[in-house]
């Protein structure tokens, strides 16, 4: 049952991050900064810290939940929010950049999304323990 569960929410991920990365990219990231060089990707960038986020607020919730926790890590966790955030997407696009000479961009992108993913991270588990103090 659990490679079961861990796929069924890898798929469900890898889909969300599809369909989302590509609107928030061609609504927001379309124009290249070089003319016929690769965007921005800030469709990649903005699903991993919504995913880092994501991630940080199920870790307290799995940690707070009463019993065991296994199906609720395994389906959210590890399947949805590792089939949902794109590493291997930021490495690409960002190998990219620096082929096309946009070393700025390519830095950004690394700066940027490791500082965004930790505090997206940080952000969701502050959330959640917030608001699970709220309701005791």
């Amino acid at each position: 049952m659990n490679p079961l569960l861990v796929a069924l929410g890898s798929a469900a991920g890898g889909v969300t991050r599809w369909l989302l990365g590509g609107l928030i990219q061609r609504r927001f990231g379309a124009a290249p900064a070089i003319p016929g060089g690769f965007p921005f990707p800030v469709g990649t960038l903005l699903v991993n810290v919504s995913g880092s986020f994501l991630l940080g607020a199920l870790a307290v919730i799995a940690a707070r939940q009463a019993g065991d926790s296994t199906a609720t890590r395994l389906l959210l966790m590890v399947g949805f929010c590792g089939g949902y955030t794109t590493f291997s997407t930021f490495s690409l696009d960002t190998v990219a950049l620096l082929e096309q000479g946009s070393a700025g961009l390519a830095a950004l992108n690394v700066l940027a999304s490791i500082a965004l993913a930790f505090a997206g991270t940080f952000a969701g588990m502050l959330l959640v323990r917030a608001l699970l103090a709220r309701a005791a």
